[in-house]
């Protein structure tokens, strides 16, 4: 092997033969595997040094920090993974079924890296920033636009100048790839990357990690990037010492509840609590067929998740604005016209949104999100689009146009909430 990438696609090989062959999630903790030199390896243990290296590591990646958390079955642990079950239990995943998966036992795969990946034994966690110079969400906007989440505003600028759609899931994986590859050939440990799809709650490793607290709105804070962070994770074979584990970052979020306050759906329960059947994040993405009506107002002009709880935060008032190649924000997405919106037909979709993270709430989705803002609104001028909707074959969509003509024709004489933001309310919304 002459490349660092022949090594790496040969350990996967070697990964893939022992779990066809009756390896449970890898390899045992004593294995031993091939170096990059041809040679073998036994795997280590993390030390100060190579926590240091990987640090840096992932900074030469473009992450903005990053920290290691280890993986034990300590009484934290059994504790966190009772209160995940419990939040599961009570319904508060809402159709997230990826969330429900359990093992042959019936564990949830989620309680415990270790229910599904064995030989785990840390996590390291690097946190991407993706604040963008734009409005916040609670700001004043143009009459009949709408709201799309700050982090699938991503593009990369192509040779032309054009800027191309990105998927967040991708950028940080290909960096996690890039921290992984260096780390199995320094020290020839197992390893496995996750973006949003590994057996873990990514949040709680971040903060075992020492990334940043976890907040009442559920997000990781961290002091000086605040809570607009994207995620992702690596799982390792490499134990961490007794003693020399990451201090856990303080909760600072005192007495301040005004995440709480200015949720319009109540997703935010109580402090560090959300149920996410409630989250207009949750609602504008993973939800499929009919959004529950009362829940509908509350969304305002939400079209494609929810920023309320991290504009209305204390600690993203001074955030750094993130300067990283793939994550520049496209302008055609900041505040869209529901009416351009409303227009797309199937091959504008995909023009505008193909590789984008709204690719997954496909258009049919997208359109129902559409229709119920064009409601809030009260403009009559998108009757006619919402007639045309009213009479489509697609059930929720022609359903969820119906509601909307008759909020328009016969707007409630209630005022919206005076606690909440511009867009909470009649304009608002909540965030997962």
């Amino acid at each position: 092997m002459n490349t660092l990438q022949d090594y790496t696609q040969l350990k996967y090989c070697i990964q893939i033969l022992y779990e066809n062959n009756g390896g449970e999630g890898g390899y045992p903790e004593s294995r031993r595997i091939l170096s990059k030199d041809g040679g073998q390896s036994v795997t280590g243990e993390w030390t100060p040094e190579l926590e240091q290296w990987v640090r840096q590591q992932a900074l030469e990646a473009g992450f903005d920090t990053s920290g290691i958390a280890p993986v034990a079955q300590s009484s934290q642990e059994h504790l966190d993974a009772e209160r995940f079950a419990a939040w599961v239990e009570a319904g508060r995943a809402g159709e997230m079924d990826y969330l429900k998966r359990r093992d042959e036992q019936g564990v949830l795969l989620r309680s415990g890296v270790q229910v599904a990946i064995p030989w785990a034994r840390s996590v390291i966690v690097c946190a991407l920033n993706y604040n963008a110079a734009g409005p916040l969400s609670i700001e004043e906007a143009a009459s009949g636009t709408g709201w799309i989440a700050r982090y699938a505003w991503s593009g990369k600028v192509v040779d032309d100048g054009e800027l191309l759609p990105t998927d967040y899931h991708d950028d940080l994986l290909g960096r996690l790839r890039q921290v992984e590859a260096a780390l199995t050939a320094r020290s020839g440990c197992e390893t496995r990357c996750y973006v949003d799809t590994g057996p873990l709650v990514e949040r709680a490793a971040a903060a075992k990690a020492g990334v940043g607290w976890i907040g009442k709105n559920t997000c990781v804070l961290n002091q000086q990037l605040g809570s607009w962070l994207l995620l992702g994770v690596i799982i390792t074979s490499l134990p961490v010492p007794p003693g020399t584990e990451t201090e856990v970052a303080a909760d600072r979020c005192g007495s301040c509840t005004r995440c709480i306050d200015a949720c319009p759906t109540g997703a935010l329960v109580a402090p560090h609590e959300m149920d996410a059947s409630r989250c207009i994040a949750y609602l504008t993405i993973e939800k499929k067929g009919a959004i529950p009506e009362q829940l509908r107002e509350p969304m305002g002009r939400q079209v494609f998740g929810c920023d309320i709880c991290q504009d209305v935060c204390p600690w993203n008032r001074r955030a750094p604005v993130a300067a990283k190649p793939g994550m520049q924000a496209r302008p055609d997405l900041i505040n869209p016209a529901l009416e351009w919106l409303g227009a797309m037909d199937a091959a504008e979709f995909k023009r505008r949104f193909k590789g984008s993270p709204l690719e997954r709430t496909r258009k049919k989705r997208l359109q129902r999100n559409v229709a119920i803002a064009m409601g809030n609104s009260g403009e009559q001028r998108f009757l006619p689009q919402l007639e045309a909707w009213s009479a489509a074959e697609d059930e929720v969509l022609a359903e969820s146009a119906q509601w909307a003509i008759g909020r328009i024709r016969n707007p409630p004489s209630k005022p919206a909430p005076e606690s909440a933001p511009s867009r909470g309310g009649k304009d608002g919304a909540a965030l997962c």
